[in-house]
């Protein structure tokens, strides 16, 4: 029971040896992300406006579901300089660990950037890949009370070390409320552009374009489920990163790790929204005992003690597995989007993990570091897609071209092959074309 009367919630405890075991943990990890028709309309409506309308409609817009005082784009429209203002006017101690946080993701993304490559075979023939940055990227950063400085450094630094040149920044501000954190850490990225605008009329402007904000090659960053549906729509048009689902954690312990760090490691995921999930699994009954008494213990206390009881109480689960082996298996079950191995040796499990967007191994490794300042990105696949997605990165901000160069002599040896090939498929002309090159 909580100071203010109301009655806290916890996870749900499931056995594996239970026999309706399957059923329920089917249940505890179903997540359906679409929108509703009546969101999917809006949304089209929206993005329709802002295709015909451009500016007009993202100022109309603003000042509907933002209750901006905006007259014209110029009043959303955010320069280098004052992004450099909010940089400088920052307190000391956020300023330091803003470029703390900022300089360990940009060295850890150095890491993935990749050079083209070539080869020359037998005959001439010189084969390879050329990779080339996007031109541009547009970023969706949450604006209002949901304003995350750490999502601007993980979505725009491995652009920005990608070499894309065009970084243009939205984000929302609900009553004229600019937050001067998530400006500073723009200016700390290398933002370009900046606009305060919003939901699925941001999504529209960037990928369609308008008098004032440019068009781009891709579209990243999370949003509420009208900017997701924004996002689904105007795939095509752009890339996007993806559709994320609610933050999950998953914590395995061997029975180790202080009780009160792991409901803690709980809550911080479980502390996003009422959505957010975090399961507990271990084989160890008393610790698994303790955990839960932790939960209830630490729960009052919290600033979101609501939020993170609904969490727990709808989607959160503590689950007893009969070893490692089993433990195992559930992780890749779940291919939840943070794991926590919390465990004597974390080394001896990575082997045999297949599913996990970000792996947080031993004791001391919180998850809430990597959200911040571990260095690599927080933008992680989740609703089991860590199945085959990865993390946002350098990679995500790049595109490669295919080189291929025939000698004389490779076209003559390439091109018998391709003959075969075409004719086999009833394609004369690309036939005739491959003969065309051959030795008479």
């Amino acid at each position: 029971m909580s100071s203010d009367g109301q009655d806290m919630r916890g996870p749900v405890r499931l056995d594996s040896r239970d026999a309706d075991f399957d059923a329920r943990m089917d249940a505890l990890l179903a997540w359906e992300g679409v929108s509703d028709a009546n969101i999917q309309k809006s949304v089209d409506d929206i993005i329709h406006a802002v295709r015909h309308r451009g500016d007009d409609a993202l100022v109309e817009f603003s000042r509907r579901f933002d209750r901006v005082s905006a007259t014209s784009m110029s009043d959303l429209t955010l320069d280098v300089d004052r992004l450099a203002a909010a940089y400088r006017n920052l307190p000391e101690e956020q300023r330091q660990a803003l470029d703390a946080s900022a300089e360990r993701i940009r060295a850890y993304h150095e890491h993935q950037r990749t050079e083209g490559w070539q080869y020359t075979e037998a005959d001439g023939t010189v084969l390879g890949q050329k990779v080339t940055p996007l031109d541009s990227v547009g970023v969706y950063v949450p604006g209002g009370k949901a304003a995350y400085p750490s999502s601007v450094l993980m979505n725009v630094m491995p652009a920005h070390v990608a070499g894309v040149s065009e970084l243009v920044m939205v984000v929302p501000t609900p009553d004229d409320e600019v937050n001067e954190l998530v400006l500073a850490a723009a200016y700390v990225s290398g933002v370009t552009k900046v606009f305060a605008i919003g939901g699925a009329q941001a999504v529209a402007a960037l990928a369609y374009g308008t008098e004032t904000v440019p068009c781009v090659d891709k579209i990243v960053g999370p949003g509420n489920i009208y900017v997701a549906t924004a996002k689904r729509a105007v795939f095509g048009q752009c890339g996007i990163d993806m559709i994320a689902g609610p933050s999950e954690i998953l914590v395995v312990s061997d029975g180790g790790t202080d009780p009160d760090w792991l409901a803690m490691d709980l809550f911080s995921q479980a502390e996003h929204d009422e959505l957010a999930q975090a399961i507990f699994i271990s084989w160890d009954d008393a610790h698994i005992d303790a955990v839960e008494k932790s939960i209830y213990k630490q729960l009052p206390t919290m600033p979101r003690k609501q939020i993170i009881s609904t969490s727990l109480g709808d989607r959160g689960a503590l689950i007893k597995v009969a070893d490692k082996e089993e433990a195992i298996q559930l992780i890749n079950r779940i291919a939840p989007e943070h794991l926590e191995l919390s465990v004597g040796d974390p080394d001896e499990w990575l082997g045999s993990i297949r599913h996990a967007g970000a792996i947080f191994m031993g004791r001391y490794t919180a998850e809430a570091l990597g959200d911040y300042c571990a260095g690599p990105n927080h933008v992680l696949p989740t609703s089991g897609t860590a199945r085959f997605s990865s993390p946002l990165s350098v990679y995500d901000f790049q595109k490669r071209s295919s080189i291929i160069k025939c000698s004389a002599e490779g076209a003559d040896k390439l091109g018998r092959i391709a003959s075969v090939m075409a004719h086999g498929e009833s394609l004369t002309a690309h036939a005739r074309s491959a003969e065309n090159r051959l030795k008479r």
